[in-house]
């Protein structure tokens, strides 16, 4: 008998020991939601161990806006579709929230580095150091080196933290650069998807480590939120110091626009290089009304891209300052590239010749007198000169 007693006083202590444990992820989200669930996944598949705290039963997925949708957001659409017709349910009119948490659960309990702790609640939050303290009502302790909140209020109250404005989507129009800094893009909003949203716009002033995501109902926004707070916990750097860059190369890499291009969908095969030239403005969308086109097939002209190439690069001046035509053929683009880039003109061309219809997959052909079109046009600097790779500030201008 004083075996058994001695047997069952030892589990409690054992158990009392496992609940009071202390988790140290990268990267801790607390939320149920579209955003939270977005975050986590990128977080988890961007290679940072990524804990989501949903406190009180699973998922809680709201529809999705009619946006453009791209990265985790199509990917789950996919899936939840996939799901019904595997189980012989017809496309619903409405929207059915207990298959799309079925179908995150599944997605989210079999993604490596992720987390989920259920039916477990915060009581206790605060500051340790630059990164936090979290207490759970089962006795245990996480300490996340970067935290992401979709959109809870009371945490930010306990945390003592103030956010004096909150940032939202801007719609593209190009009166000024800080498109650049979008991390993602296609929220519809006032009757329009050509909307961006700039990184910093999740970064709040003194408060390190902390990633703000001011719409819980939104998986772009979510996923975007979780490739910033896997970089700065990845790279064991504050969030201040995140590297645009490198955060938006890791959200085009998993398929999230960066621009609203409604014309041009992550299937194409040239989506990668038309997002990367897109987002610095040397080709500039065809903006109407409530669509943002990238316009493929558009010929290109002189006076388009002369500007944006003279603020990225000194050495375009001259270019310019030699060519006259107002046209950009393939020839002159060629041309172009190869003087400011400094490349082998004929290593190009003969480069070119053997990817024009196998690499990038071009319908057009290879005539170098024929006026160059966007695709094409941009497809040729991502690969030979990209713009991408020139650094701007947080105001999207050009650092050189």
């Amino acid at each position: 008998m004083r075996k058994n007693l001695f047997f069952v006083l030892t589990l409690m202590v054992f158990f009392d020991y496992a609940n009071a444990q202390t988790l140290k992820p990268g990267v801790l989200v607390i939320g149920n939601g579209n955003a939270a669930v977005a975050a986590g996944l990128q977080s988890a598949i961007s290679g940072v161990k990524t804990t989501i705290l949903l406190q009180a039963g699973g998922f809680d997925i709201s529809p999705i806006e009619n946006n453009l949708n791209s990265g985790i957001q199509a990917a789950f659409l996919k899936k939840y579709n996939a799901f019904l017709n595997k189980n012989g349910e017809k496309q619903l009119t409405g929207f059915d929230k207990q298959v799309a948490n079925n179908v995150l659960t599944i997605w989210a309990d079999s993604t490596k580095n992720l987390t989920i702790i259920r039916n477990v609640m915060w009581v206790k939050a605060e500051r340790s150091g630059n990164n936090w303290n979290f207490k759970l009502s089962d006795g245990s302790t996480i300490k996340p080196k970067v935290f992401i909140n979709p959109g809870d209020t009371k945490l930010n109250e306990a945390l003592k933290i103030t956010i004096k404005s909150t940032q939202n989507w801007a719609k593209l129009d190009y009166s000024s650069t800080v498109y650049r800094t979008s991390v993602t893009a296609g929220k519809s909003g006032n009757g329009t998807n050509a909307n961006f949203f700039s990184l910093y716009n999740f970064l709040i002033p003194q408060q390190e480590n902390l990633v703000w995501v001011n719409d819980p109902n939104s998986m772009l926004l979510g996923q975007a939120a979780g490739a910033t707070a896997a970089y700065s916990a990845f790279y064991d750097i504050k969030t201040s110091l995140s590297n645009l860059k490198k955060i938006q190369g890791e959200l085009i890499n998993y398929k999230l626009n960066l621009m609203p291009f409604a014309d041009i969908k992550t299937a194409d095969t040239n989506w990668k290089a038309i997002q990367f030239v897109g987002v610095t403005g040397i080709l500039k969308a065809d903006i109407n009304g409530a669509t943002a086109n990238f316009s493929p097939d558009k010929l290109v002209t002189t006076e388009e891209v002369k500007q944006p190439f003279k603020d990225f690069y000194y050495k375009a001046q001259i270019w310019f300052d030699d060519h006259k035509s107002p046209q950009i053929t393939i020839g002159s683009a060629i041309d172009m590239i190869c003087y400011v880039g400094n490349k082998s003109l004929e290593d190009t061309k003969r480069g070119l010749e053997k990817k024009w219809k196998t690499t990038y997959q071009f319908k057009t052909q290879l005539d170098l007198k024929r006026q160059i079109n966007r695709r094409e046009f941009a497809v040729l600097l991502q690969d030979y000169m990209p713009p991408f790779n020139v650094n701007i500030d947080q105001n999207g201008k050009v650092v050189r």
